[in-house]
């Protein structure tokens, strides 16, 4: 009878999810040495390889299965269950868990950071598991009790390098976001309870709730899960933490934890069949806001970590756009437009949650080899670092959108809803088609600059002048994802049948509609021949330049007896033009001295991009809220007899409200 249980793949896919929880006790234990750090690897190999088979499966199978726990908390059954849309997003868990655990044994070795790694490696899994518990998660209590390990799991990666202040006070900045998201998920679970007499999720299309509370419910979970997703504005945590966390933590937070927030956005739309038309309007809106301001705030990044944390708004907007054309098909009868929109919203989640990490990995290599995270200090690495400017060429590629890489697919069928299904009767719709085409646009500049400005020219400084490549244990993760990536922009045909099984729950008016073809077939005879050409191409400039005599000359400095690299363009003087244009989004705060005299002493030169939605509206916002807040302290000063007469004044007002 245990070995029939075991064999079920539901129960192994709550196992995976202990065995990844568990994967970092052992270096707590296990101390001094790399003993620890190999053991949690290898629960990660165990956890991803059981979770992803079992859990594709039971997806393929379109299988929904639940189980009840017992517990002595009087918040009703404590309830979990695997169904589609739980094993969707445990796909991204596992494989992010996997890559990072197997990546960090060459990044964050324990024989180099042996006080850091055990902790590190805890709280690696334990996030992971934290996620996988909020997925499966069918009780509001227990969603949030996995939300708050989460939070709490990422807020410990994120100051592992406490010593610095900067790192504290982005770990500061995000404890004070998570909560804040916290809080609204408080009051959306709370109405929940409300409507439905349990604190059991309601089953598909089973809420029924008038307009009113369902406003309310829909602005709770906009806020809480939106803060955790990281749309604007509600992005602030999100810069600083992911460009201060190590970087195999900064892949799985963005990667897969801003991912949580969209999971709980279309866990909330589930319950509610019959969705308000303007739900999907803003929804739309809000993505494409947060995607164009997302990239054009990522363009003027000199901190490639940064870079890509902006980057990452952007493609959350991306999928919000999707997800609120489809409510937009949906509440106007379009199917075909409402399929194309949750397609594209669902295949860019797995996309994202592939190439993001990727860049991150080769993030972290070139931060590895040169130590440092500005652009503007490096240049050169492609010749002492070929494998990570190969790898990082193919994540550019496939995060700008262009083929054959999966990013390409998954706007593909947004551009097809926009165009396609929009002119008839929603005219409106096609306007977002120009601004996902400049967002595309300004993400290429994004990354042709990333790319240029860290590998091709010559070396800006001495670190970058003296780089080395990172180790084994660090590129096959990311020739794994990168792997992954154009296989899934070649053969889309593999990843649609895992977004298939969700199209009756997200979005039912898609039924009969789900069967109709889709332009794939020719995306992956384009793929081929693309990739084809590039090695037909590479093969003939090789035979071409090797059949040249060799000679070597410097290269025209333009009257310049003595070139060097501070004479070439920099990042940041590559994105000059757009964040000119773009100066009332972005800014950049300079800070130089004064120069005078025949002989003037050194000088120093600082700039920094500055957001302005945060610096001149949040953060103003913030100190009048610091100065409401600094006068209720004053309440709080300790005089025991003060605090009587508090209680006593607090009775009388209560008993005159009740007379």
């Amino acid at each position: 009878m245990h070995s029939d249980v075991l064999r079920d793949p539901a129960v192994l896919v709550l196992i995976a999810i202990l065995v990844t929880a568990f994967s970092g006790v052992p270096g707590l234990l296990i101390r001094g040495g790399a003993t620890g750090q190999r053991l949690a690897t290898l629960g990660a190999v165990i956890a991803a390889f059981l979770g992803l088979h079992s859990a594709i499966s039971l997806l393929l199978a379109k299988t929904t299965t639940t189980f009840v726990i017992a517990w002595n908390l009087p918040f009703d059954a404590c309830e979990i269950g695997l169904d589609p849309l739980s094993l969707f997003f445990l796909i991204p868990i596992f494989i992010v868990f996997l890559c990072g655990s197997l990546y960090a044994n060459g990044y964050w070795p324990a024989s180099s950071h042996r006080s850091s790694e055990p902790a590190l490696t805890f709280f690696y899994g334990l996030l992971a598991a934290g996620m996988g518990l909020v997925v499966v998660a069918r009780n509001g209590v227990l969603f949030l009790m996995a939300w708050e390990i989460m939070a709490l799991a990422g807020y410990f990666l994120m100051v592992i390098e406490h010593d610095k202040e900067e790192v504290r006070r982005a770990g500061t900045v995000y404890l004070v976001a998570a909560h804040i998201g916290a809080a609204a998920l408080f009051v959306f679970f709370s109405l929940l309870r409300l409507h439905c007499s349990s604190f059991l999720f309601p089953g598909q299309g089973g809420l029924h709730i008038v307009a009113a509370p369902a406003t309310a419910l829909f602005i709770a979970a906009l806020i809480g899960f939106g803060s955790k997703a990281g749309l604007m504005p509600l992005h602030i945590w999100l810069p600083s933490a992911h460009a201060n966390a190590p970087s195999h933590v900064s892949a799985m937070l963005s990667g897969v934890m801003l991912k949580m927030g969209i999971y709980g956005l279309l866990r909330f739309f589930s319950f509610i069949a019959d969705r308000p038309l303007w739900w999907g309007v803003v929804l739309a809106v809000a993505g494409l806001v947060s995607a164009f301001l997302g990239i054009c705030l990522a363009a003027s990044q000199r901190d490639i970590k940064r870079l890509l944390a902006y980057s990452s708004i952007e493609n959350i907007g991306i999928i919000a756009t999707g997800i609120g054309v489809a409510m937009i098909g949906q509440a106007t009868g379009n199917p075909r437009l409402a399929l194309l929109g949750m397609v594209g919203a669902l295949l860019h989640i797995l996309n994202h949650s592939l190439f993001k990490p990727l860049l991150f990995f080769c993030a972290g290599s070139i931060i590895h080899g040169t130590g440092t995270r500005e652009l503007d200090r490096m240049g050169g690495l492609g010749k002492r670092m070929r494998w990570s400017a190969l790898l990082t060429l193919g994540g550019a590629i496939a995060i700008s959108g262009l083929p054959p890489f999966n990013g390409f697919v998954s706007e593909l069928f947004l551009y097809l809803g926009f165009f396609g299904e929009a002119r008839a009767n929603l005219p409106y719709v096609v306007l977002g088609a120009p601004v996902l085409a400049l967002v595309g646009g300004v993400a290429l500049i994004t990354f042709v600059k990333l790319y240029g400005a860290t590998f091709l020219g010559n070396p800006r400084s001495q670190q970058a002048a003296h780089c080395h490549e990172a180790p084994l244990s660090m590129l096959a993760p990311m020739g794994t994802l990168l792997g992954l990536c154009l296989l899934g922009g070649i053969f889309p045909q593999l990843l649609l049948p895992l977004a298939s099984p969700l199209l009756a729950t997200l979005t039912p008016v898609v039924s009969g509609t789900a069967s109709q073809p889709l332009p794939l077939g020719w995306i992956t005879m384009a793929g081929v021949a693309i990739l084809g050409l590039a090695a037909l191409l590479a093969f003939s400039l090789r035979h071409r330049v090797s059949a040249l005599p060799k000679a070597t000359a410097t290269t025209w400095g333009c009257g310049y007896l003595r070139p060097s690299g501070r004479m070439e363009y920099t990042g940041t003087a590559f994105s000059e033009i757009l964040t000119s244009l773009m100066s009332g989004i972005v800014r950049t705060r300079v800070a130089k001295a004064a120069i005078s005299g025949y002989a003037p002493p050194p000088a120093a030169f600082c700039y920094a991009p500055e957001e302005t939605i945060l610096e001149r509206l949040l953060l103003p916002l913030f100190d009048i809220v610091g100065i409401g807040f600094a006068f209720c302290r004053r309440l709080q000063h300790g005089q025991a007899h003060i605090y009587v007469l508090y209680i006593f004044a607090t009775l009388l007002l209560l008993m005159l409200w009740i007379h």
